[in-house]
């Protein structure tokens, strides 16, 4: 049951100074243990997929929203915060009314075995990583396992890339390499070299898609433990695509291999 809105004016009141850490700070989820979602659309994606929040932080100018106010009872406590101070909380060019706190758990995430997972090797860039999490949701994949180095999953930015796709999906982060085995999937990856390309012959289902590295690729070690490699035709004369845009066309041959099964 929501209680009444509490109404925050003082720029050092605790909650804002735990927001500005969260908001500001790409690793700070795992130091506090929450995350801040910002904007209505990573909010309804929130609830929409089942999750509780822990509260509802809302500008004056977003009570006086009667959609944004209804979507922010959707969390047992509400914090009503002057416009000038909220906008304080966001990095965008224009600030939303409207965020989350959610509370998130510390402890390492298992992985599950058995289902279609994406590995993330790496990757540096935080729009990248938001981008093949929402392609993987949309594409049917259960899993995504980042590996030690991999650009951290709840951060603002990997969020508003994302697009609500982090509550389609099971999530683990700071794996390494070992703990691959635990998806008795096999591994796949891309390579140029590769001699058939991505839409010869049947792809392993469920199977787990590695993408590595902007710059450097799939680790050797990690690479040595793809059961295969394809090759994704590039007949423009392309040296290389971004690995986003490889992820997706990776998913979706595996999404169109599976439906016409």
């Amino acid at each position: 049951m929501t209680s009444g809105p509490t109404l925050i004016s003082s720029r050092d009141n605790a909650l804002l100074v735990r927001l500005r850490k969260l908001a500001h700070d790409p690793g700070a989820y795992r130091k506090l243990g929450a995350v801040w979602l910002e904007g209505d659309h990573l909010c309804e994606a929130c609830v929409s997929r089942g999750h509780m929040p822990a509260q509802a932080v809302v500008s004056e100018a977003g009570w006086a929203d009667s959609r944004l106010q209804q979507l922010a009872r959707a969390a047992p406590r509400i914090a009503i915060v002057a416009d000038a101070l909220f906008a304080q909380l966001s990095s965008l060019e224009s600030p939303a009314r409207l965020g989350f706190v959610l509370d998130h758990a510390v402890d390492a995430v298992a992985v599950q075995a058995g289902v279609a997972t994406v590995v993330l090797d790496r990757l540096q860039d935080a729009g990248n990583v938001g981008s093949v999490l929402r392609s993987a949701a949309a594409l049917g994949v259960a899993q995504v396992v980042a590996l030690t180095g991999t650009a951290a999953l709840w951060s603002p930015k990997v969020l508003r890339a994302g697009m609500g796709a982090h509550f389609a999906l099971r999530l683990v982060e700071s794996a390494a390499v070992e703990d691959l085995d635990a998806l008795a999937v096999p591994l796949l990856a891309t390579s140029s070299h590769a001699g058939f390309s991505l839409a010869e012959g049947r792809l392993p289902s469920p199977c787990g898609w590695v993408f590595g590295h902007e710059g450097q690729g799939v680790g050797e070690e990690l690479l040595a433990r793809c059961a295969e490699t394809r090759r994704i035709p590039q007949p423009g004369g392309e040296e290389s695509l971004n690995v986003a845009a490889a992820a997706a066309i990776c998913l979706y041959e595996s999404l169109r291999q599976r439906r016409s099964v």
